[in-house]
């Protein structure tokens, strides 16, 4: 081949990776996974595994019936070796980390993995991690942080845990532009897409600054709120899949069964608590459920495919 036709060929080559770059970056996520630009897509994804039996029990329930798809574990607590168990059984389900810098329960609490001497902004008076994701990031050192989630990404390799993403427990991690940032670059190096999505740009205004064109937003993150009364528990749901607009979204959701275990982890604390877990495993179970993704066409899809879409994995 004479010198001139080989840099031709080259300087084809070179372009036609520059568009299928810039052709990468006007796709929507739908569509670089082969959906349709208007497909709707949806994570079902069950958070908190690990904190107790009951969550355990319910969640991997749930996961048999197809209609629950993802979750996330906190290392910290101390229900992780039986979902350990399962991951190790079930290296095919999608379980990620619910980084866990927080202990929310009056009379049920952790602490970090590290020895609290290596990691001392992250302990209350008590010793244990605070109560709440806002006195965490007023009082935490970024640096102490990270290396504790460090150190529960670690400790769920050991296990056996091949996480497939990470997100962060009360969202902590989210609520500084230090914070946020640490997250994403451990993120990145673990090769972990993070729970994240256009939606939240209007209260994280460091979003844009942080975030690079090949991370992966997904559209939006539907949650149940305190206000939603028990009786219109299904109908919340059902509402917000029938007006989904195109593209990924997240459904976070807290399953477990309302039993003598849960009633006494989330004592007088009925927001999250165990009533609220039961309906939760209710809807995510039932037939309606089935039934409105069927109607809508909505398919579903785990973070096992933004990992693969995002490193190639």
């Amino acid at each position: 081949m004479n010198r001139k036709l080989f840099l031709s060929m080259l300087v084809s080559i070179t372009l036609l990776t520059a568009e299928e770059r810039v052709l990468s970056q006007v796709k929507t996520v739908a569509e670089r996974l082969g959906y349709p630009a208007d497909a709707k897509l949806v994570i079902v994804h069950a958070d908190d595994l690990g904190m107790s039996h009951s969550i355990n029990e319910a969640t991997i329930k749930a996961f048999s019936s197809g209609l629950v798809n993802s979750g996330s574990i906190m290392m910290p607590c101390s229900w992780v070796p039986e979902i350990a168990a399962y991951a190790r059984a079930n290296p095919q389900a999608d379980l990620g980390l619910h980084l866990t810098l927080t202990s929310e329960w009056q009379k049920y609490r952790w602490r970090p993995l590290l020895a609290g001497g290596s990691v001392p902004s992250l302990l209350d008076a008590d010793g244990y991690l605070y109560l709440t994701e806002s006195e965490a990031a007023s009082h935490l050192n970024v640096l102490e942080a990270e290396k504790e989630i460090r150190a529960q990404i670690e400790r769920a390799t050991k296990l056996g845990i091949r996480p497939t993403h990470l997100d962060s427990h009360m969202g902590t991690l989210y609520q500084t532009k230090e914070l946020f940032e640490m997250f994403v670059r451990v993120a990145r190096e673990n090769k972990l897409p993070i729970r994240v999505a256009k939606d939240m740009s209007g209260r994280m205004s460091f979003l844009s600054q942080i975030l690079k064109p090949e991370d992966i937003l997904i559209e939006g993150i539907v949650s149940i709120e305190p206000s939603v009364p028990a009786e219109g528990w299904a109908n919340f749901y059902i509402d917000e899949l029938k007006k989904l607009s195109p593209g990924v979204t997240e459904l976070v959701i807290h399953i477990a069964y309302d039993d003598a275990e849960m009633k006494a982890v989330t004592f007088e604390h009925p927001n999250w608590g165990a009533a609220w877990r039961q309906r939760d495993f209710d809807f995510f179970t039932s037939d309606a459920f089935r039934k409105v993704l069927e109607e809508n066409h909505i398919k579903l899809i785990t973070y096992r495919d933004l990992q693969k879409l995002q490193y190639g994995m």
